[in-house]
């Protein structure tokens, strides 16, 4: 087997992980209940001040539907010699199978295991932003399977491990409200500003920035939602990641108008 066939096929076997990983986790095979169920409810969008509303979980739906079109798309024969395809495959296929294994984590209650699964998702992402930041255009296709596709994967990720992290600290005894929590979590939205700013440097692909920072926008924004419409209300925490949404937006405008005078 060639060492392009080989990809391809690792990327499908990492998709069958996660395809069972998400059937399992989520509560679709079994009777465990799903993810907010799993850990006596510490993975539920009420358990941290960082947790965002439930709706905002509909964004796994968008990220799973182009996931599966990247899987299909890196097996076309057209896009055997296609370098977005090529260099993208072995991440990709990281990033399926260790998201179907934080699912089987979380189903387990493995708390800090999460943690760490969670991280290698976001360094495995973080790989394929750097890997495609200066391939030439390729069409619509590369820019919508993989652009998008992992841009929006990204954005969530670094949102979804910031909560991650803090259900990991409220399981180790750190109380889940009050002073220091509200103090760390504003903290920490802050960093989720600093790494976006610094991930829209790292490419120059403007659909990839887009999504990721979208992504990011739609987390921080139900983050809101839930601290000041939902359970834990937390009016510092609420409008703290409203800003974060809003200096996100502003990033990503800079940097829009900086490239356009660059290429001018």
């Amino acid at each position: 087997m060639n060492s392009l066939r080989s990809d391809q096929v690792v990327v499908t076997l990492s998709a069958v992980i996660w395809v069972v990983g998400t059937l399992i986790g989520t509560g679709l095979v079994g009777s465990d209940g799903g993810v907010a169920e799993q850990g006596e409810g510490l993975f539920s969008d009420t358990a941290t001040l960082i947790a965002p509303a439930g709706p905002a979980f509909s964004i796994w739906s968008v990220i799973y539907v182009f996931l599966a079109g990247y899987v299909l798309w890196q097996w076309l024969p057209g896009n055997d010699d296609s370098a977005w395809a090529a260099r993208t495959r072995l991440p990709a296929a990281a990033s399926l199978a260790l998201n179907g294994i934080w699912l089987l984590v979380v189903f387990a209650g493995w708390v800090l295991v999460s943690v760490l699964v969670i991280a290698g998702i976001a360094a495995s992402l973080g790989v394929i932003l750097r890997r495609t930041a200066d391939l030439p255009d390729e069409g619509w296709w590369p820019r919508v399977l993989v652009s998008v596709t992992f841009g929006l994967y990204l954005g969530w990720i670094c949102v979804a491990t910031c909560a991650n992290v803090a259900l990991w600290l409220v399981d180790l005894g750190v109380p889940a409200e009050g002073t220091l929590s509200t103090a760390t979590t504003v903290g920490v939205l802050l960093m989720v500003v600093g790494l976006v700013a610094f991930l829209f440097t790292r490419t120059t692909d403007r659909v990839l920035q887009t999504a990721l920072g979208a992504a990011v926008v739609w987390g921080t924004g139900w983050i809101t939602a839930g601290r000041l419409d939902g359970d834990p209300t937390n009016e510092v925490v609420g409008y703290a990641a409203g800003a974060t949404a809003l200096l996100v937006v502003a990033a990503w405008g800079l940097l829009a108008v900086r490239q356009r005078v660059s290429h001018a």
